[in-house]
């Protein structure tokens, strides 16, 4: 996981460089009038999508993890809680769509931390990191939009 904001990359210099310029074209082309969907960079290689969501109670979510994209979620509006957890992501699978959509929901692990996004904060997701997005904040549910960037690892 790494953690930045669109604004100080430079914060951030270790970035590979396909990761820089994904951010670097969010930061540049979206806001919060850019109409909501899917928008190509480089194909299904690089895409984002750009989404009004609302934020839900931590236990009423179960977290995620990715094998083939890299996820960059970046907060445009609001804050956003992120649950995040260092254990492996391959134990007590209790939804595993990975072939399909990219996608396994586990467990929650009896080890999970509560890290909260800003507006224009990102968070980047190597696969295998587990995550659990869109927890509300002090038990506060509010409304969010964020973009999520995909980069399939086979890019880096």
């Amino acid at each position: 996981m790494i953690i930045g904001n669109i604004e100080h990359l430079d914060r951030v210099p270790f970035l590979p460089k396909k990761l820089q310029r994904a951010i670097e074209y969010v930061r540049d082309n979206v806001n919060s009038n850019t109409p909501l969907g899917r928008y190509e960079i480089e194909g299904n290689d690089i895409f984002f999508i750009v989404s009004d969501s609302s934020t839900r109670f931590i236990d009423e979510a179960l977290p995620e993890y990715h094998k083939r994209y890299i996820d960059v979620q970046i907060v445009i509006n609001g804050a956003e809680g992120m649950a995040i957890a260092t254990l492996p992501a391959h134990t007590e699978i209790v939804d595993d769509r990975l072939e399909k959509d990219d996608i396994a929901f586990v467990k929650t692990p009896s080890e999970e931390t509560m890290y909260v996004a800003h507006v224009n904060d990102f968070v980047i997701f190597y696969p295998g990191e587990l995550h659990k997005p869109l927890c509300a904040i002090n038990q506060q549910l509010a409304k969010i939009r964020k973009v999520v960037v995909k980069v399939d690892v086979n890019c880096l």
